[in-house]
């Protein structure tokens, strides 16, 4: 089953210097574990650019329903 979150993270590799910030809806396989950090979102977020977990910055993330 899929879900959807609402989320916001910033990108800190130099190629996205000058746009470097994103929100909007994510929509992954499956949900999240309720004990989920900000660092294993993040490093979902990084792979989908082919970035190091470093690269990504999370802002705020939501789950929709």
């Amino acid at each position: 089953m899929s879900a959807k979150y609402y989320t916001q993270f910033i990108l800190t590799d130099a190629t996205y210097r000058d746009g470097n910030e994103f929100c909007g809806v994510v929509e992954l396989n499956a949900p999240m574990e309720q004990n989920s950090d900000s660092a294993d979102i993040e490093a979902i977020l990084a792979s989908n650019f082919d970035l190091q977990r470093d690269a990504v910055k999370l802002v705020s993330w939501s789950r929709l329903h």
